[in-house]
């Protein structure tokens, strides 16, 4: 299978650099898959799961909400937050999403509740989009 070049960039840190056969992405319209020779494409993506297929190694990484551009250069995504799924734990995820929600109705003013149900939301859209 033909290759191409794919990067997952965060604000913290590149994820992924390299060659790889396909890659699935959660785009605001759907999911999409890019394979090498691709039509230029630039769209939003919502959060989900990116899945890289490298040589036949697969990598699952979970995305909250970015842009996705492909081009003659390859496939890069911006990612507004990214996590190996590998590294992500179901209780802990329960377990935050509790203490989130506590602290909505702990909240003492407005502001204070906006970012807490912030917070809330993008940990229940996390749990979503791994199907736990």
């Amino acid at each position: 299978m033909a290759t191409f070049h794919f990067e997952l960039v965060s604000p913290e840190k590149l994820l992924f650099s390299g060659e790889v056969d396909a890659v699935v992405a959660p785009g605001a319209e759907g999911q999409f898959t890019v394979l090498e020779s691709h039509a230029p494409l630039m769209t939003v993506l919502k959060p989900g799961v990116v899945e890289i297929d490298e040589a036949g190694k697969k990598d699952r990484l979970f995305v909250r909400g970015g842009f996705a551009d492909v081009g003659q250069g390859g496939f890069t995504i911006l990612a507004e937050f990214a996590i190996p799924v590998a590294e992500l734990d179901a209780a802990k995820i329960d377990a935050d999403i509790k203490n989130a929600g506590e602290d909505v109705a702990d909240a003492k003013s407005d502001e204070a509740r906006r970012l807490a149900a912030e917070k809330l939301d993008q940990l229940k859209e996390l749990k979503a989009a791994l199907g736990l």
